[in-house]
């Protein structure tokens, strides 16, 4: 009877396994099944931590978010939060509204927020300001990225030195044999995208890195949000960040999304420290 009893036990122990649909799995940069404990052990040893995300992801955000919390109980006023999602330009005034001169519904009036701001982005925002954090605008102001696009990296030194402090120092270095580049210029040549693209990106991701060493100090751990292609195989905004500092200790984390997560596919092995993979079926935010 108990040997009966303990089979029934165990199919539905197997049962519960086989069926189990994971929402997620964590994968090491060799495309090994890793944890978030890992995770998390090194985001608290690293000056910086560039998440990259899918910006419809429901998972990463909130990842993103938990990472935050957990960043904080282990570093507390040594955190630093900052994303690609809020220009420099509005720097003065998230400082403003983190100093509480103003309502939410005034900042939410005047500032340029992404149409899944509410959802996806306020969260971390708001915890950043619930605990007196700093949060770094980081990203260059779009008009700017679209002048480069349009007409290359010498149409900025026609700013304005106000214009200018909202951009990487000029001239922005560029390397156009970084695959992050070479890959979109590989498009251009195909007719598929404009061919001043990769240097719009480019200027993006020289920006980022520019406000994000800007603001960081010695022993802090400076947590950035981005879309995974600003730091995916350890180039972007990465790069950028070594061409300032090369003793920098980057950690980075990749999303992507498949029809199997049990295993990681190929392309995706060692584009990042850590791997998050998402069912493609997932509820997406947009």
């Amino acid at each position: 009877m108990k040997t009966k009893i303990l089979s029934c036990l165990l199919l539905v122990v197997l049962f519960a396994f086989t069926a189990d649909k994971p929402a997620y799995i964590i994968y090491n940069e060799k495309g090994k099944e890793s944890s978030y404990e890992k995770m998390l052990a090194e985001a608290k040893d690293a000056d910086i931590v560039l998440f990259g995300e899918l910006h419809n992801n429901s998972i990463c955000h909130w990842i993103e978010y938990e990472l935050a919390k957990d960043l904080y109980a282990a570093k507390k006023e040594k955190l630093v939060l900052g994303a690609e999602m809020y220009e420099a330009d509005n720097q003065l005034m998230i400082d403003e509204y983190f100093a509480g001169l103003y309502s939410e519904r005034q900042f939410k009036d005047e500032a340029k927020l992404w149409k899944n701001n509410p959802t996806d982005y306020k969260p971390f925002f708001d915890f950043a300001k619930k605990n007196k954090l700093k949060f770094v605008a980081t990203n260059v102001p779009r008009r700017y990225a679209s002048m480069v696009y349009k007409k290359g990296f010498d149409v900025l030194d026609s700013l304005d030195l106000d214009a200018k402090k909202f951009i990487a120092p000029l001239p922005i270095k560029y390397d156009s044999t970084l695959k992050c580049y070479a890959d979109m210029l590989k498009d251009t040549m195909q007719g598929h995208v404009e061919p001043n693209l990769p240097k719009a990106q480019a200027l993006k991701d020289a920006t980022m890195a520019y406000f994000i060493y800007k603001n960081y100090k010695k022993g802090d751990t400076f947590i950035h949000y981005n879309g995974a292609y600003h730091s995916n195989d350890y180039q972007s905004i990465g790069w950028y960040l070594l061409q300032l500092n090369p003793k920098l200790k980057i950690v980075t984390i990749s999303t992507t999304e498949q029809e199997d997560i049990s295993k990681l596919d190929k392309e995706s092995i060692n584009i990042a420290h850590f791997v998050i993979c998402v069912p493609e079926s997932m509820t997406k935010t947009y």
